[in-house]
Protein backbone atom coordinates (compact mmCIF):
# COMPACT_ATOMS: atom_id res chain seq x y z
CA UNK A 1 0.00 0.00 0.00
CA UNK A 2 2.78 2.42 0.89
CA UNK A 3 4.50 1.79 -2.43
CA UNK A 4 1.27 2.46 -4.28
CA UNK A 5 0.62 5.68 -2.38
CA UNK A 6 4.19 6.80 -3.07
CA UNK A 7 3.72 6.10 -6.78
CA UNK A 8 0.51 8.12 -6.87
CA UNK A 9 2.20 10.96 -5.00
CA UNK A 10 5.04 10.89 -7.53
CA UNK A 11 2.50 11.08 -10.36
CA UNK A 12 0.71 14.05 -8.82
CA UNK A 13 4.08 15.71 -8.13
CA UNK A 14 4.52 15.98 -11.91
CA UNK A 15 1.69 18.51 -11.99
CA UNK A 16 2.15 20.15 -8.57
CA UNK A 17 3.19 23.50 -10.08
CA UNK A 18 0.35 23.30 -12.61
CA UNK A 19 -2.15 22.59 -9.84
CA UNK A 20 -0.99 25.68 -7.95
CA UNK A 21 -1.82 27.71 -11.06
CA UNK A 22 -5.25 26.06 -11.17
CA UNK A 23 -5.77 26.98 -7.51
CA UNK A 24 -5.03 30.61 -8.36
CA UNK A 25 -7.67 30.54 -11.10
CA UNK A 26 -10.15 28.92 -8.72
CA UNK A 27 -9.53 31.54 -6.02
CA UNK A 28 -9.91 34.39 -8.51
CA UNK A 29 -13.09 33.06 -10.09
CA UNK A 30 -14.85 32.19 -6.82
CA UNK A 31 -15.21 35.87 -6.03
CA UNK A 32 -18.74 37.23 -5.86
CA UNK A 33 -20.36 40.45 -4.70
CA UNK A 34 -22.70 38.28 -2.61
CA UNK A 35 -20.69 37.18 0.47
CA UNK A 36 -22.61 33.93 1.06
CA UNK A 37 -21.80 32.71 -2.46
CA UNK A 38 -18.07 33.07 -1.88
CA UNK A 39 -18.34 31.66 1.63
CA UNK A 40 -20.13 28.43 0.69
CA UNK A 41 -18.09 27.89 -2.48
CA UNK A 42 -14.84 28.45 -0.62
CA UNK A 43 -15.98 26.09 2.14
CA UNK A 44 -16.37 23.11 -0.16
CA UNK A 45 -13.39 23.91 -2.42
CA UNK A 46 -11.10 24.33 0.59
CA UNK A 47 -12.11 20.88 1.89
CA UNK A 48 -9.48 19.58 -0.49
CA UNK A 49 -10.22 16.20 -1.93
CA UNK A 50 -8.32 14.33 -4.57
CA UNK A 51 -8.84 16.83 -7.43
CA UNK A 52 -8.59 13.88 -9.81
CA UNK A 53 -10.53 15.49 -12.65
CA UNK A 54 -8.34 18.59 -13.06
CA UNK A 55 -5.31 16.40 -12.39
CA UNK A 56 -6.37 14.14 -15.25
CA UNK A 57 -6.68 17.11 -17.62
CA UNK A 58 -3.22 18.39 -16.62
CA UNK A 59 -1.53 14.97 -16.85
CA UNK A 60 -3.07 14.27 -20.24
CA UNK A 61 -2.00 17.73 -21.44
CA UNK A 62 1.54 16.88 -20.37
CA UNK A 63 1.41 13.51 -22.09
CA UNK A 64 0.39 15.23 -25.33
CA UNK A 65 2.94 18.05 -24.98
CA UNK A 66 0.41 20.85 -24.49
CA UNK A 67 1.84 23.62 -22.28
CA UNK A 68 -0.40 26.66 -22.85
CA UNK A 69 -2.06 28.42 -19.89
CA UNK A 70 -5.57 27.64 -21.15
CA UNK A 71 -5.27 24.23 -19.49
CA UNK A 72 -5.34 25.93 -16.06
CA UNK A 73 -8.65 27.65 -16.78
CA UNK A 74 -10.30 24.48 -18.09
CA UNK A 75 -8.99 22.45 -15.15
CA UNK A 76 -10.68 25.00 -12.88
CA UNK A 77 -13.90 24.69 -14.91
CA UNK A 78 -13.87 20.92 -14.46
CA UNK A 79 -13.38 21.32 -10.71
CA UNK A 80 -16.22 23.87 -10.50
CA UNK A 81 -18.59 21.52 -12.32
CA UNK A 82 -17.61 18.67 -10.01
CA UNK A 83 -18.04 20.87 -6.93
CA UNK A 84 -21.49 21.95 -8.10
CA UNK A 85 -22.53 18.32 -8.44
CA UNK A 86 -21.26 17.62 -4.89
CA UNK A 87 -23.30 20.49 -3.47
CA UNK A 88 -26.45 19.26 -5.19
CA UNK A 89 -25.72 15.57 -4.45
CA UNK A 90 -25.39 16.16 -0.72
CA UNK A 91 -28.74 17.96 -0.63
CA UNK A 92 -30.49 15.19 -2.58
CA UNK A 93 -28.84 12.47 -0.46
CA UNK A 94 -29.32 14.37 2.81
CA UNK A 95 -25.64 13.71 3.53
CA UNK A 96 -24.13 15.15 6.67
CA UNK A 97 -20.42 14.42 6.23
CA UNK A 98 -17.99 14.70 3.33
CA UNK A 99 -14.20 14.63 3.40
CA UNK A 100 -14.23 14.33 7.17
CA UNK A 101 -16.28 17.40 8.00
CA UNK A 102 -19.91 18.58 7.84
CA UNK A 103 -21.33 18.97 4.33
CA UNK A 104 -22.17 22.45 3.06
CA UNK A 105 -25.88 21.72 3.38
CA UNK A 106 -25.34 20.68 6.98
CA UNK A 107 -23.43 23.90 7.70
CA UNK A 108 -25.29 26.46 5.58
CA UNK A 109 -28.63 24.80 4.80
CA UNK A 110 -30.11 23.24 1.67
CA UNK A 111 -31.18 26.47 -0.11
CA UNK A 112 -27.69 27.99 0.07
CA UNK A 113 -26.07 24.76 -1.15
CA UNK A 114 -28.38 24.42 -4.15
CA UNK A 115 -28.06 28.07 -5.16
CA UNK A 116 -24.27 28.18 -4.78
CA UNK A 117 -24.11 25.00 -6.86
CA UNK A 118 -26.05 26.92 -9.53
CA UNK A 119 -23.53 29.77 -9.23
CA UNK A 120 -20.64 27.37 -9.84
CA UNK A 121 -22.36 25.91 -12.91
CA UNK A 122 -23.03 29.36 -14.36
CA UNK A 123 -19.50 30.57 -13.57
CA UNK A 124 -18.18 27.46 -15.35
CA UNK A 125 -20.12 28.38 -18.47
CA UNK A 126 -18.82 31.96 -18.35
CA UNK A 127 -15.29 30.56 -18.31
CA UNK A 128 -16.05 28.13 -21.15
CA UNK A 129 -17.24 30.99 -23.34
CA UNK A 130 -13.99 32.84 -22.64
CA UNK A 131 -12.06 30.06 -24.38
CA UNK A 132 -13.75 31.00 -27.65
CA UNK A 133 -13.79 27.33 -28.63
CA UNK A 134 -17.11 25.88 -29.72
CA UNK A 135 -15.65 22.37 -29.38
CA UNK A 136 -14.68 22.97 -25.74
CA UNK A 137 -18.15 24.31 -24.99
CA UNK A 138 -19.75 21.35 -26.78
CA UNK A 139 -17.78 18.80 -24.72
CA UNK A 140 -18.48 20.44 -21.38
CA UNK A 141 -22.13 21.26 -22.12
CA UNK A 142 -22.74 17.64 -23.16
CA UNK A 143 -20.93 16.33 -20.10
CA UNK A 144 -22.90 18.55 -17.73
CA UNK A 145 -26.18 17.48 -19.31
CA UNK A 146 -25.33 13.77 -19.15
CA UNK A 147 -24.23 14.12 -15.51
CA UNK A 148 -27.62 15.67 -14.70
CA UNK A 149 -29.39 12.81 -16.48
CA UNK A 150 -27.33 10.33 -14.48
CA UNK A 151 -28.31 12.06 -11.25
CA UNK A 152 -32.00 11.85 -12.14
CA UNK A 153 -31.68 8.20 -13.19
CA UNK A 154 -29.95 7.37 -9.90
CA UNK A 155 -32.80 9.08 -8.05
CA UNK A 156 -35.31 6.95 -9.97
CA UNK A 157 -33.29 3.82 -9.11
CA UNK A 158 -33.23 4.39 -5.35
CA UNK A 159 -34.78 1.65 -3.24
CA UNK A 160 -35.12 -0.55 -6.35
CA UNK A 161 -33.68 -3.93 -5.35
CA UNK A 162 -34.22 -5.31 -8.87
CA UNK A 163 -31.61 -2.99 -10.43
CA UNK A 164 -29.30 -4.85 -12.83
CA UNK A 165 -25.54 -4.57 -13.17
CA UNK A 166 -25.98 -3.02 -16.64
CA UNK A 167 -28.34 -0.35 -15.29
CA UNK A 168 -25.93 0.38 -12.43
CA UNK A 169 -23.03 0.84 -14.88
CA UNK A 170 -25.15 3.12 -17.08
CA UNK A 171 -25.69 5.43 -14.12
CA UNK A 172 -22.07 5.65 -13.00
CA UNK A 173 -20.83 6.17 -16.56
CA UNK A 174 -23.17 9.15 -16.74
CA UNK A 175 -22.94 10.45 -13.21
CA UNK A 176 -19.25 9.95 -12.44
CA UNK A 177 -17.22 8.76 -15.42
CA UNK A 178 -18.52 11.39 -17.87
CA UNK A 179 -16.58 14.24 -16.26
CA UNK A 180 -13.41 12.12 -16.17
CA UNK A 181 -13.98 11.41 -19.86
CA UNK A 182 -14.52 15.10 -20.64
CA UNK A 183 -11.39 16.11 -18.69
CA UNK A 184 -9.18 13.73 -20.67
CA UNK A 185 -10.85 14.61 -23.98
CA UNK A 186 -10.37 18.35 -23.39
CA UNK A 187 -6.61 17.88 -23.12
CA UNK A 188 -6.60 16.22 -26.54
CA UNK A 189 -8.70 19.02 -28.02
CA UNK A 190 -6.40 21.68 -26.54
CA UNK A 191 -3.38 19.83 -27.96
CA UNK A 192 -4.96 19.68 -31.44
CA UNK A 193 -4.78 15.89 -31.43
CA UNK A 194 -6.22 13.61 -34.09
CA UNK A 195 -9.70 12.14 -33.71
CA UNK A 196 -8.06 8.78 -32.94
CA UNK A 197 -5.97 10.20 -30.09
CA UNK A 198 -8.94 12.18 -28.78
CA UNK A 199 -11.00 8.99 -28.60
CA UNK A 200 -8.17 7.15 -26.84
CA UNK A 201 -7.96 9.90 -24.21
CA UNK A 202 -11.74 9.90 -23.76
CA UNK A 203 -11.79 6.10 -23.44
CA UNK A 204 -9.10 6.30 -20.76
CA UNK A 205 -11.11 8.92 -18.86
CA UNK A 206 -14.33 6.93 -18.99
CA UNK A 207 -12.65 3.71 -17.86
CA UNK A 208 -10.70 5.29 -15.02
CA UNK A 209 -13.79 7.20 -13.87
CA UNK A 210 -15.82 4.00 -13.85
CA UNK A 211 -13.11 2.15 -11.90
CA UNK A 212 -12.95 5.02 -9.41
CA UNK A 213 -16.69 4.85 -8.69
CA UNK A 214 -16.78 1.05 -8.49
CA UNK A 215 -13.99 1.10 -5.89
CA UNK A 216 -15.84 3.89 -4.06
CA UNK A 217 -18.85 1.61 -3.84
CA UNK A 218 -16.67 -1.14 -2.37
CA UNK A 219 -15.46 1.21 0.35
CA UNK A 220 -19.00 1.86 1.56
CA UNK A 221 -18.95 -1.74 2.82
CA UNK A 222 -15.25 -2.27 3.43
CA UNK A 223 -13.79 1.08 4.39
CA UNK A 224 -13.04 3.11 7.46
CA UNK A 225 -15.29 6.10 8.14
CA UNK A 226 -12.45 8.17 9.61
CA UNK A 227 -10.21 7.46 6.62
CA UNK A 228 -12.93 7.97 4.01
CA UNK A 229 -14.32 11.14 5.53
CA UNK A 230 -17.90 9.90 5.18
CA UNK A 231 -20.24 7.61 7.07
CA UNK A 232 -20.01 3.88 6.41
CA UNK A 233 -23.29 2.58 4.99
CA UNK A 234 -24.38 5.93 3.53
CA UNK A 235 -25.22 4.30 0.18
CA UNK A 236 -27.50 1.79 1.87
CA UNK A 237 -29.20 4.46 3.97
CA UNK A 238 -29.90 6.44 0.79
CA UNK A 239 -31.33 3.35 -0.91
CA UNK A 240 -28.55 3.27 -3.51
CA UNK A 241 -28.14 -0.10 -5.18
CA UNK A 242 -24.45 -0.56 -5.95
CA UNK A 243 -22.44 -3.41 -7.46
CA UNK A 244 -21.50 -5.13 -4.16
CA UNK A 245 -25.19 -5.44 -3.30
CA UNK A 246 -26.18 -6.56 -6.80
CA UNK A 247 -23.54 -9.32 -6.83
CA UNK A 248 -24.36 -10.36 -3.24
CA UNK A 249 -28.01 -10.84 -4.22
CA UNK A 250 -26.95 -12.86 -7.28
CA UNK A 251 -24.83 -15.19 -5.12
CA UNK A 252 -26.66 -15.25 -1.79
CA UNK A 253 -29.23 -17.71 -0.51
CA UNK A 254 -32.88 -16.78 -0.10
CA UNK A 255 -32.47 -15.43 3.43
CA UNK A 256 -29.42 -13.34 2.51
CA UNK A 257 -31.21 -11.91 -0.53
CA UNK A 258 -34.25 -11.03 1.56
CA UNK A 259 -32.04 -9.25 4.09
CA UNK A 260 -30.39 -7.09 1.43
CA UNK A 261 -33.60 -6.50 -0.50
CA UNK A 262 -35.37 -5.27 2.62
CA UNK A 263 -32.44 -3.02 3.58
CA UNK A 264 -32.48 -1.44 0.11
CA UNK A 265 -36.24 -0.94 0.00
CA UNK A 266 -36.46 0.51 3.50
CA UNK A 267 -33.17 2.43 3.39
CA UNK A 268 -32.40 1.55 7.00
CA UNK A 269 -28.96 0.71 8.36
CA UNK A 270 -30.19 -1.17 11.44
CA UNK A 271 -28.87 -4.38 9.89
CA UNK A 272 -25.80 -2.78 8.31
CA UNK A 273 -23.33 -5.20 9.86
CA UNK A 274 -25.40 -8.19 8.75
CA UNK A 275 -25.52 -6.77 5.20
CA UNK A 276 -21.75 -6.20 5.25
CA UNK A 277 -21.25 -9.79 6.39
CA UNK A 278 -23.36 -11.11 3.50
CA UNK A 279 -21.53 -8.90 1.00
CA UNK A 280 -18.18 -10.23 2.24
CA UNK A 281 -19.21 -13.85 2.67
CA UNK A 282 -20.64 -14.14 -0.84
CA UNK A 283 -17.40 -12.82 -2.36
CA UNK A 284 -19.21 -9.77 -3.71
CA UNK A 285 -16.47 -7.36 -2.63
CA UNK A 286 -13.77 -9.36 -4.42
CA UNK A 287 -15.94 -9.62 -7.52
CA UNK A 288 -16.56 -5.87 -7.45
CA UNK A 289 -12.83 -5.22 -7.15
CA UNK A 290 -12.29 -7.47 -10.16
CA UNK A 291 -14.81 -5.38 -12.11
CA UNK A 292 -12.83 -2.26 -11.17
CA UNK A 293 -9.60 -4.00 -12.22
CA UNK A 294 -11.10 -4.75 -15.62
CA UNK A 295 -11.96 -1.05 -16.06
CA UNK A 296 -8.47 0.00 -14.96
CA UNK A 297 -6.99 -2.36 -17.56
CA UNK A 298 -9.22 -0.79 -20.24
CA UNK A 299 -7.81 2.60 -19.23
CA UNK A 300 -4.24 1.33 -19.49
CA UNK A 301 -4.89 -0.26 -22.88
CA UNK A 302 -6.55 2.91 -24.22
CA UNK A 303 -3.42 5.05 -23.93
CA UNK A 304 -0.86 2.45 -24.98
CA UNK A 305 -0.21 4.48 -28.13
CA UNK A 306 0.48 7.83 -26.44
CA UNK A 307 4.03 9.27 -26.40
CA UNK A 308 6.34 7.60 -23.89
CA UNK A 309 7.05 10.32 -21.33
CA UNK A 310 6.73 10.83 -17.55
CA UNK A 311 3.14 12.11 -17.87
CA UNK A 312 1.97 9.06 -19.80
CA UNK A 313 3.71 6.84 -17.26
CA UNK A 314 1.90 8.81 -14.55
CA UNK A 315 -1.47 8.18 -16.21
CA UNK A 316 -0.72 4.47 -16.35
CA UNK A 317 0.27 4.50 -12.67
CA UNK A 318 -2.90 6.41 -11.76
CA UNK A 319 -5.00 3.64 -13.31
CA UNK A 320 -3.08 0.98 -11.41
CA UNK A 321 -3.28 2.90 -8.11
CA UNK A 322 -7.09 2.90 -8.12
CA UNK A 323 -7.06 -0.82 -7.41
CA UNK A 324 -5.51 -0.25 -3.99
CA UNK A 325 -7.58 2.82 -3.22
CA UNK A 326 -8.65 3.14 0.42
CA UNK A 327 -9.85 6.77 0.50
Amino acid sequence: MATNNNSTAATLALIADDMRQVDKVIAARLSSSVPLVSQVAQYIISAGGKRLRPALLLLMSGALGYTQAERFSLAAVVEFIHTATLLHDDVVDESTMRRGRPTANESFGNPASVLVGDFLYSRSFQMMVETGSMRVMQILAEATNIIAEGEVQQLMNTHDASLTEAAYLDVIRSKTAKLFEASARLAAVLAGSSAEVEKACADYGQAIGTAFQVIDDVLDYDGDAAEMGKNLGDDLREGKVTLPLIIAMQRGNEGQCDLIRNAIEVGATDNLQAVIDVVKNTGALDATRQAAAAQAQLAIDAISGLPDNPYTKGLLQLAASLLDRRI
